[in-house]
């Protein structure tokens, strides 16, 4: 009996035959849902067509045909091991990236990984600097602290919808200490200086603001893997839920919640949740740095 993985390599062999060199194939993670089969399998899938040297890995666009008459060169450089690293994790998200699956990409054996990078979480942290680093800190800075933390906090923002996996690798209770987030911790810190606030207020300022942004993008990886799944956009989903969330309304409990949700005005997403949550954390900044002024002059 055949083993599934092989006949899946041979329908893709066939496929790959009609396509043209550096055309993409399907990623791991779309053939584990045409086929109905778990990622490891699909990863089997593909590490097999590597190897019989039908196709290979190209940082930032994906798997793709290879020219019969060219072998790529192995990738052993360590900007391309990360580059590689960045794709899958944006792509298929932080679960699909191992060590192994890395490896397969770059066409290597697991463990020269190492020669590069320590460990996973040597990687991850490799990662983030690379991510967060990504999109540059203006030079010079807006005028005004309010201006100065509002840009940051939409950089910030910005950095993780590139990047979804992003917010399941920060913490605040155990931090990487990657250089660009440390520079972005200096921002934040050099717009809250001088403005009068103890010490003890202007690193909670400057964390709050951080981990506000890190809070509300937790949501976009899981959001990304779902719609990727489902094919459903947020709307089409809402829209299939309604049978369940109608069935709950209507015994009249919820009358505040009804009534919201009836509103035409309603207009609700995470980049909507996010910009609201933003000025109103601003706006709590501002209050206290208007009370430490009050002391001041007390």
């Amino acid at each position: 009996m055949t083993a599934p993985y092989l006949r899946i390599v041979a329908d893709l062999t066939r496929d790959i035959a009609r396509l043209h060199p550096g055309d993409r194939i399907p990623s791991t993670r779309q053939i584990a849902k045409d086929y109905g089969v778990a990622m490891a399998t699909a990863t089997k899938v593909l590490t097999t067509l590597q190897n019989q040297g039908l196709v290979h890995a190209l940082p930032g666009v994906g798997t793709v045909v290879s020219d019969p008459h060219h072998t790529p060169r192995p990738a052993a450089e360590k900007h391309q091991l990360l580059a590689t690293a960045l794709h899958i994790a944006d792509t298929e998200g932080l679960a699909a990236l191992t060590m192994r699956r890395l490896a397969t990409e770059l066409g290597l054996p697991t463990m020269s990984l190492y020669r590069h990078i320590r460990d996973k979480d040597t990687l991850l942290l490799h990662m983030t600097d690379a991510a967060l680093g990504e999109i540059p800190l203006p030079d010079p800075p807006p005028p005004g602290w309010r201006a100065q933390l509002d840009t940051l906090a939409r950089l910030q923002w910005a950095t993780y919808r590139r990047h979804p996996w992003l917010a399941q690798v920060i913490s605040f209770t155990r931090p990487m200490f990657a250089r660009s987030g440390m520079a972005h911790t200096e921002w934040a810190l050099r717009a809250l200086n001088h403005l009068g606030l103890p010490p003890n207020d202007t690193f909670h300022a400057a964390l709050a603001l951080a981990t506000y942004v890190r809070g509300v993008a937790v949501n976009l990886e899981t959001e990304a893997a779902f719609t990727q799944d489902s094919g459903l956009d947020d709307e089409q989903w809402l829209a299939g839920q309604e049978p369940e969330l109608n069935a709950i309304l209507d015994d009249g409990d919820h009358p505040n919640l009804t009534a919201l949700i009836a509103d035409p005005a309603l207009d609700y997403d995470l980049d909507s949740l996010f910009d609201h949550g933003l000025n109103r954390l601003l706006d709590g900044i501002a209050h206290l740095i208007d009370t430490a002024g009050g002391r001041r002059r007390d």
